[in-house]
């Protein structure tokens, strides 16, 4: 019996060629290539970078050229502009003619203070300028005898003086007919000598009498003024017992009872003028060098902001913070209230057209020295930079950016001061 093979399932193949094979090999060949030279700058990098952290744990920014407001924003308190206090102006006791919060009207009286005292004073000068104002005119009378005695000595001399030489003439005339004896006439020149010299010495002491009496009158009279200031301001006191008000607004707190004992220059009530508000802020201490008045300020009020100045800088620093005082400049916003908070922004310097980068953690972490820039290959190169003004939202770009780079803002502190930091998506 025969058996049967598998001979007839044969099938003869032909033979491949050669050429498929080598283009096969070639394909691959270059797949190979493409995929090494495309990740060949990944692994350079990798290789490159000794840090890599993932991108969204960064925060990015661009270095732009714009303008560039220095700034700085803080709280402020509304108060009253203008709130003086009332001082006892003496001694006495005091009536009050109003109630805390009333409204009052400048110049309207608001309280009164009887001062026996001080009346009393005024009554004592102003007796005494009395009694120097009749010692004056006493003065001025005997000044006009006393000139009209010294007047009348000059003219007697002089008529002397007259006679004299009236006698020396005849004497002169009868010497040169020898009628007179030579004795005689020497008696003539005498007296003649002695008339001029009377008449010289009334002219003299009348002169001095005149300017002794005028420098007694100018005494005189420097009593009375020195006096009359003593008992105008005297006057002034007694007519501010009437306490009146200083400016149009309401009371405020009363700090006497009514019919109360007040000592001098203890305080009596405020008064606050409602029409005129400023803002008190207080500004942290690492800004106290940097303002300066007359700068430029923006109340917020609601959604509107508010031009205003600033205009006083207390000099003593109270919990690492500065007082200042910022006034409105253009129209006041309607409905303030006393002690309401607003945002105040403090305008300290506007520098144009300059390189400016969005503020971040890395001004601290980098010590405001170093930056990292990012590439178009998502590594972060290492960058020293030097820092200029600042802002509440960006700082001034000196040196080492140039505009257009990106930069990461967020802490560098995870980079651990590498030179290239690979950034990972």
């Amino acid at each position: 019996m025969k058996i049967a093979d598998t001979s007839a399932q044969d099938v003869t193949l032909e033979a491949k060629p050669k050429t498929r094979q080598r283009v096969i090999l070639a394909g691959s060949f270059v797949i190979l290539l493409i995929v090494i030279w495309v990740l060949l700058p990944v692994v350079q990098r990798w290789a490159s970078s000794s840090v890599s952290v993932p991108r969204d744990r960064l925060r990015l920014a661009t270095v732009t050229r714009t303008d560039l407001v220095r700034d700085v924003s803080v709280q402020g308190r509304v108060v009253a502009a203008i709130s003086p206090s009332l001082f006892a102006p003496a001694d006495g006791t005091i009536t009050l003619l109003v109630d805390a919060g009333a409204r009052v009207s400048k110049d309207q009286l608001l309280a009164t203070l009887d001062s026996p005292e001080l009346q009393n004073r005024l009554q004592q000068e102003q007796a005494t300028l009395n009694g120097l104002s009749v010692e004056l005119d006493r003065q001025r009378i005997e000044a006009k005898q006393k000139a009209l005695d010294n007047q009348k000595s000059v003219d007697l001399a002089h008529v002397t003086l007259v006679a004299a030489e009236r006698e020396r003439r005849r004497a002169e005339s009868g010497w040169k007919i020898e009628a007179i004896s030579e004795i005689d006439f020497e008696k003539t020149k005498d007296d003649l000598e002695t008339a001029r010299l009377a008449y010289d010495h009334a002219v003299a002491d009348s002169k001095l009498d005149a300017e002794r009496l005028a420098f007694e009158l100018q005494t005189r009279e420097l009593q009375v003024e020195r006096q009359s200031f003593m008992v105008a301001d005297l006057q002034r006191q007694v007519e501010e017992l009437d306490m009146r008000s200083p400016v149009n607004g309401i009371v405020g707190n009363l700090m006497v009872d009514q019919k109360a004992a007040v000592s001098r220059n203890e305080i009596v009530m405020a008064v606050v003028d409602l029409t005129a508000f400023e803002i008190e802020a207080q500004v942290p201490e690492s800004y106290a060098d940097d303002l300066g008045l007359g700068m430029d300020a923006e109340v917020l009020v609601g959604n509107m902001g508010y031009p205003a100045t600033l205009v006083s800088v207390s000099p003593e620093i109270i919990q690492n913070q500065v007082t200042t005082r910022i006034r409105f400049t253009g129209g006041m916003p309607p409905g303030l209230r006393q002690n309401q908070r607003l945002t105040t922004r403090i305008l300290m310097e506007e520098k144009h057209d300059v390189l400016t980068l969005q503020r971040g953690q890395f001004l601290d972490s980098g010590g405001n020295r170093i930056a990292y820039v990012l590439d178009d290959d998502n590594v972060a190169h290492r960058r020293s930079i030097e820092i200029g003004a600042r802002s509440l939202a960006a700082v001034e770009i000196v040196n080492g950016l140039d505009e257009g780079e990106t930069v990461v803002i967020s802490s560098i502190d995870q980079f651990r001061s590498a030179d290239k930091v690979l950034v990972t998506n």
